[in-house]
């Protein structure tokens, strides 16, 4: 495995963190903390800032994942339409 193998392999790492910290915000609410004294909110905001961390390595190493303002934009009206249908289906409280 080479250096930028590596790289992806924590970053998909990181991934799953991010993953299991939003989860258990939604099983445990957002200002629960268990047993220490971080809130889940907190940890998502952690997880966040080590992917983030990850993709800039990545970067260094020649991978070009800058922000793409359009594709989030477009990827922000996707989801509000799904909402709205979504809500509109029943399934989705507003």
């Amino acid at each position: 495995m080479n250096r930028l193998e590596h790289l992806m392999t924590i970053l998909t790492e990181e991934c799953a963190e991010v993953q299991q910290a939003v989860t258990k915000t939604l099983r445990f609410g957002l200002e629960e903390g268990r047993d220490i004294e971080t809130t889940n909110v907190e940890r998502i905001r952690a997880e966040l800032n080590d992917l983030i961390a990850m993709v800039e390595m990545l970067e260094v190493e020649g991978l070009n994942l800058a922000p793409d303002h359009a594709a989030r934009k477009a990827k922000k009206e996707k989801v509000e339409k799904y909402l709205l249908y979504s809500s509109a289906c029943g399934t989705l409280n507003a």
